[in-house]
């Protein structure tokens, strides 16, 4: 079972989360991959995502995150004993969400987005100072990130296997070339032939 959490103002429209879709379709696994549209405030979105794996045992469990995503699924790994796969993840997020407080707008669609100020020390709440068992873990980050500092992830996941992909941005352009990366990391046994290249 996956579930992916996608990052701050994204959606289940998300370019990775639609690829990954794409790509557990085509092995047959459709039904072991879960993205649901999270909440605004962080609380919320990980009391949803606790709902939607309520019934997974750890073992069988990858949480793969984007940037805020990366965040939660940090914080929901260690207090379940899953894998966790990071994509560009936020690592300070309630540091880094000051700046973006009132009301914008859905990367994919028009819908207004509320970001309150109580939401921060929910996100505080969330704070993992070290991880443990850092085998459960699978960090992808790019040195071009334009919104997050790369050297920040690397130093907040030692000792986890590590993908640091050399420019790229935020988005993680070409992360095609890593789906099947991430998927056998979340031990989904992948087609003969299957696309994709592993790193």
């Amino acid at each position: 079972m996956i579930l992916y959490l996608h990052g701050f103002r994204s959606s289940p429209q998300s370019f990775k989360a639609r690829l990954l879709a794409e790509r557990m379709q085509q092995l047959g696994r459709a039904d072991d991959y879960l993205c649901p549209q999270l909440p605004a405030s962080p609380a919320a979105a990980i009391s949803l995502a606790q709902d939607c794996i309520k019934h997974c045992q750890p073992a069988d469990l990858t949480l793969i995150g984007s940037s805020l995503g990366g965040y939660y699924a940090t914080w929901l790994a260690e207090q379940i004993g899953c894998r966790a796969v990071l994509l560009n993840p936020a690592v300070q997020p309630p540091r880094d969400l000051e700046k973006y407080i009132g009301v914008s707008t859905q990367y994919h669609s028009d819908q207004p987005f509320e970001f309150k100020r109580e939401y921060i020390p929910e996100l505080q709440a969330l704070q993992i100072d070290r991880i443990t068992r850092p085998e459960r873990y699978l960090l992808i980050a790019a040195t071009g990130d334009e919104v997050l500092d790369w050297r920040e992830m690397v130093g907040h996941y030692p000792q986890a296997r590590q993908v640091v992909i050399e420019g790229s941005d935020h988005s993680i352009s070409e992360f095609a070339a890593y789906a099947d990366t991430v998927l056998t990391f979340c031990s989904i046994p992948l087609s003969a032939g299957a696309a994709g290249s592993d790193v």
